[in-house]
């Protein structure tokens, strides 16, 4: 149970007791938003971030919801990469992957990840072209004030000295408006991460 619970017009804001429990509170939500999208537009995509969010989303892959979720319905993202080897330890993609997709039956070709074997403004580049394609196709919704990306859900946590998904506070490429991805030093990182591009998103921290 929350310990305490707000809500306004700027969101919900919970305060929960312990890990556990804000290890289930977490996939009940994304379950829900899950079946909300897939009822709606056939599909769920949602963006993930890195650090101990992979294992915060740990009860997904238990009853009931690693048999109740649609998982031949996900799109995965990423908000925030390196640009290192998949299966390199600082990978993000290698952090979901060992904690997550390979645990429920998630299509792989609906594992949208970075291009490792190129520069990270190229694949900066990339990613933005691949969003694009999907976003023309519908597989990832447009935003209804402008013709950016709309992910269903975008999962972010907090580090210690607020940064989020390699944003860190008065860095320069918050200022950012044009670019949906933008490389940064070897990260790909999403920009607009809480305005135009998501219909909800999570912060934990």
């Amino acid at each position: 149970m929350a310990l305490s619970e707000v809500n306004n017009d700027r969101g919900e804001l919970r305060i929960l007791e312990n890990l556990d429990e804000l290890r289930t509170d977490l996939a009940d939500y994304i379950a829900e938003l899950s079946e909300a999208a897939v009822k709606e537009r056939g599909v769920f995509a949602i963006a993930l971030s890195g650090g101990s969010l992979i294992d915060l989303m740990g009860k997904l892959c238990e009853a009931p919801y690693n048999k109740t979720v649609d998982w031949a319905k996900w799109y995965i993202f990423w908000a925030d990469e390196r640009v290192v080897a998949k299966n390199h330890s600082d990978s993000n993609y290698k952090l979901a992957k060992d904690g997550l997709l390979s645990k429920v039956p998630i299509v792989p070709s609906h594992v949208h990840s970075i291009n490792d074997s190129v520069s990270a403004e190229e694949a900066a580049d990339e990613y933005m072209f691949v969003i694009r394609q999907l976003v023309k196709t519908r597989m990832v919704s447009v935003s209804d004030i402008s013709d950016c990306p709309k992910f269903d859900l975008i999962l972010l946590g907090m580090g210690p000295d607020g940064h989020i998904a390699s944003l860190f506070p008065n860095h320069s490429a918050l200022d950012e408006t044009d670019e949906w991805v933008r490389a940064k030093q070897r990260r790909c990182i999403w920009q607009l991460i809480i305005s135009d591009l998501t219909a909800h998103h999570c912060l934990l921290g």
